[in-house]
């Protein structure tokens, strides 16, 4: 590492995981909006299939924060080693998933889930140790 203050490391791994955190919520709330791929196939074939998920805005969004993900997670990779790296954002979309299925989605989300949450959580404390 580039030796990294770690204010600057853990803001870069936050909004890695920000982005893809929006990305998966908007996309998951496309699909819901779009209804089930096959039954769209069977009634609009494949290239409608294709054309009525491009077409849809809540995809578009969310597709372009994976796109940003993507060049954020290069920035961070340029910046922070990936053995903090890696477990950081993967810890840190694994909690704002399971905050965000319950929150944005309205999913059901579980004792078991926030207790494993509750794990990760401490798994990212002690990253910072």
């Amino acid at each position: 590492m580039h030796s990294t203050p770690h204010l600057v490391a853990w803001t870069c791994i936050a909004f890695v995981a920000l982005l893809a955190i929006a990305g998966e919520v908007l996309i998951a709330a496309a699909m819901r909006q779009i209804g089930d791929l096959d039954h769209v196939r069977a009634v609009a074939g494949l290239t409608g299939t294709a054309r009525t998920v491009l077409a849809n805005p809540t995809f578009l969004a969310g597709a372009l924060c994976m796109a940003l993900n993507f060049f954020a997670m290069l920035y961070t990779l340029s910046r922070v080693d990936l053995s903090l790296a890696a477990p950081g954002i993967a810890s840190f979309n694994y909690v704002g998933n399971a905050v965000a299925a319950r929150f944005f989605l309205h999913e059901n989300v579980d004792r078991r889930r926030w207790l494993a949450t509750l794990f990760v959580c401490g798994g990212v404390f002690l990253l910072t140790r």
